[in-house]
């Protein structure tokens, strides 16, 4: 019998799209034994920008998190996105410090490392690759994570190839990424029958978006060319700019015969906890009905989920929303200057801060970010194509040129750590403290100082009660 299973995306990637990443771990803490017992394949917990907004916006520490999430689901496979050398940063970290992040990764729960550079460079794979290959145990899985998009560069053949480059490296299994939803049925067929032809038994997986109303056809034929997991939410977070829904999928592959290890009863229950949740977010506003519509025009503009309720919530603080119908024109005209680029993290913030400041100022490029600059010297990769030779010219100067290496084979070895133990001191009671520190420098020193605080302060209450 045909087997699909499914990754439920609720805990991190269903939630980022919906709400940037708003979502605190008491709000779901209740379900966690239950959806334990659902049969999923993994559930997307940790990574993308869960680290981030955390430390950032809800005051808690991620490590804990997640330690807190193993502890409720000890029978389900916990998957993380980790953005390789860029770990869960904005910028390409030492090898020393992405070799002990996988580490305290798998240590604190993590069973699924799902591996991927937002310019599909392979060389910013390896050390993430190694690592997870070094502290395995016997439920960790190596997914090797290809980032999607379409431009004149990117094919099918192409596709293919990077598949059987990362088998080569030595992943356990391949994922397509649509991050932007933008993956059509016909080039779903085409994608998964070329690459399960190439690299046989290798499981894939596909994840995909609701953004532009494709993701239900483009998964089932998906389904029909052989994938062997897919990415869901469950049914109330999900459509709009998250994933498909879990329930419905289940119900039309159940009627198929496929298999899928899913407990009815239990992914129903899921969803009745969770549909009181959402509707807090609706009510305070913080999920915005732009994030649940279908937007075909993502289609030209090619812009992820996470990517365009980020974007709302910035224009929203600047009180310029009255600007977001031209930024998103300027989108796809900035990632060409920058050689098509996928748009996914950290390139989607770039690519969309950009175009937004491009608007903002109402002159193209009068002011560029650091992080623009640094992709045009060469620091996240090589673009996918040539980039506009103007604007190469106007940051790296006449006749510059970008590096054309891994940036990393210029190594330094402990200097982020002492670092980082210099400016916390006591402040830092971990090495996961210490890597906090290292990835949300700022964010990370004020929640360590503040648990500080509050510790102190639940002292002197003791003291005064006693």
């Amino acid at each position: 019998m045909k087997k699909v299973q499914f990754t439920e995306t609720v805990l991190r990637d269903a939630n980022q799209s919906l709400m940037a990443t708003r979502l605190p771990y008491a709000d779901y803490a209740e379900i966690l034994p239950v959806m334990d017992q659902a049969g999923y394949y993994s559930v997307e917990c940790w990574g993308g920008a869960t680290f981030d907004s955390c430390l950032r916006y809800l005051n808690e520490d991620p490590w804990e998190r997640l330690r807190n999430i193993r502890r409720q689901m000890p029978n389900t496979r916990l998957q993380m996105l980790l953005r390789g050398q860029n770990l869960l940063g904005y910028k390409h970290y030492h090898d020393d410090v992405v070799e002990k992040f996988v580490e305290l990764s798998i240590k604190n729960g993590i069973d699924i490392i799902r591996i991927f550079d937002a310019l599909n460079d392979f060389r910013n794979l390896g050390t993430a690759l190694e690592a997870t290959k070094k502290y395995a145990t016997s439920r960790t899985i190596a997914s090797g994570c290809i980032s999607y998009t379409q431009s004149p560069v990117h094919t099918v053949d192409k596709y293919v190839e990077m598949c059987k480059e990362l088998v080569r490296m030595g992943f356990d299994t391949l994922c397509l990424k649509d991050m932007a939803g933008t993956m059509s049925p016909f080039e779903a067929e085409h994608l998964i029958k070329g690459i399960k032809d190439a690299v046989g038994d290798i499981p894939v997986i596909l994840h995909t978006h609701c953004t532009t109303g494709m993701a239900y056809m483009t998964l089932t034929k998906a389904i029909e060319s052989g994938v062997d997991v897919i990415d869901t939410a469950t049914s109330c977070f999900s459509n709009g700019t998250s994933q498909a829904a879990t329930e419905t999928l289940f119900y039309a592959l159940q009627q198929y015969g496929i298999e899928t290890d899913l407990n009815e009863k239990i992914i129903n229950q899921v969803n009745d906890f969770f549909k009181p949740v959402k509707q807090k977010y609706i009510d305070s506003g913080l999920i915005n009905p732009k994030s649940m519509a279908t937007d075909s025009q993502a289609l030209v503009y090619k812009v992820p989920g996470g990517m365009l309720s980020n974007m709302i919530a910035n224009l929203k603080d600047m009180n310029a929303m009255d600007k977001f119908d031209e930024a998103l024109v300027e989108i796809p005209a900035v990632r060409k200057d920058l050689g098509y680029p996928p748009l996914v993290t950290p390139l989607s913030q770039m690519v969309g801060n950009q175009a937004v400041t491009n608007v903002l100022v109402g002159e193209r490029y009068k002011n560029i970010s650091n992080e623009v600059k640094n992709y045009f010297r060469g620091e996240y990769g090589i673009a996918p194509a040539p980039v506009d030779p103007a604007l190469e010219e106007k940051i790296l100067g006449e006749g510059g040129k970008p590096v054309d290496c891994r940036i990393e084979d210029s190594k330094r070895t402990g200097e982020d750590f002492r670092n980082a133990k210099e400016a916390l001191g006591e402040l830092a009671e971990s090495e996961e403290d210490l890597m906090s520190y290292i990835c949300f420098p700022a964010q990370a020193e004020k929640f360590l100082k503040d648990r500080k605080a509050e510790r102190e302060k639940k002292v002197i209450y003791t003291i005064e009660e006693a």
